[in-house]
């Protein structure tokens, strides 16, 4: 079948139109400076170098390393699980699980909650953000600027290794930490509870809201970005009517104590700013 030539120029000038319209819209991002895939910013440390002794809490059993499946599940190889104990016994533990991100789309962060559930657990409750309490006692100001995004200033610490005894200052994301909890049940075990819990970091700032790290991390005039992972999750007994209680204690309490660590293998979003600052307005070389 041929087209007459009326048909044939009108496509011909859809076609044109349309190539433009994708060539002028590639333009105006670049004019704007847009940046829709963000470039990757790396770790500073990888996540495994975190120390297996933390203050009253020691590491028990070896890291977890995934298949190769799972890690294609999990979107990254960049994470770390680890079972922390607080004290001498192992009634006090916490499964501790944390995943990096950077180098991506605009995306929302796969949460974990589908992945008990298809792990073989029921959900018992409905999701709640569970506040957690900090001990910020060693924390202070710092000298650098404030946040892009908030205009907040940053706080820093140090992270002290265990074994050299050698203090690294590092700054702390902004905003109030809680984690998105919610409680499980195996199906055979019905008077076990598993109760786990999340949050993210993302462009040196904290939020327990999946859609949140949209915000924070994907900002269009942004040209690097990353967004971190961090899960708790404790075994309990159902008859324990104090679990959730003690579970935000732990979580708060090894967090306490796993924060400025792993903010020293994070990037240091302060200086991540600086820099793209600096090269925002460094003067452009001609050709």
């Amino acid at each position: 079948m041929r087209f007459d030539r009326s048909a044939r120029t009108a496509l011909i000038v859809a076609a044109a139109a349309l190539l433009a319209s994708g060539l002028g819209f590639r333009a105006a991002i670049g004019q704007l400076n847009l940046y829709l895939r963000k470039e990757p910013v790396q770790l500073r440390l990888p996540l495994a170098t975190i120390p297996p002794v933390l203050t009253g809490w020691r590491q028990i059993g070896e890291d977890k390393i995934f298949s190769a499946a799972i890690v294609e599940e999990l979107g990254t190889e960049q994470y770390l699980d680890r079972v922390y104990a607080h004290g001498e016994g192992l009634e006090n533990a916490l499964h501790v699980h944390v995943a990096y991100y950077t180098g991506m789309i605009d995306a929302i962060p796969h949460v974990p909650d589908r992945c008990w559930v298809a792990g073989g657990l029921v959900a018992t409750t409905t999701p709640r953000i569970v506040p957690i309490a900090i001990d910020d006692s060693r924390w202070r100001s710092s000298d650098s600027p404030p946040n892009n995004a908030t205009g907040l200033p940053y706080r820093k610490t140090d992270a002290i290794d265990p074994t050299t005894g050698r203090a690294v200052a590092v700054h702390l994301p902004i905003g109030d930490f809680a984690l998105r909890a919610i409680e499980f049940q195996r199906k055979d075990r019905p008077d076990e509870r598993l109760i786990g819990g999340y949050f993210f970091l993302a462009n040196g700032r904290a939020t327990a809201s999946a859609l949140d790290v949209r915000s924070l991390a994907f900002q269009r005039t942004d040209r690097v970005a990353y967004y971190c992972k961090v899960q708790f999750s404790m075994p309990a007994r159902a008859d324990d009517e104090t679990r959730w209680e003690r579970f935000a204690e732990l979580s708060g309490d090894f967090l306490s104590a796993f924060l400025p660590h792993l903010m020293r293998r994070l990037p240091d979003w302060p200086e991540v700013e600086s820099r793209a600052a600096a090269s925002a307005s460094a003067p452009q070389r001609a050709g």
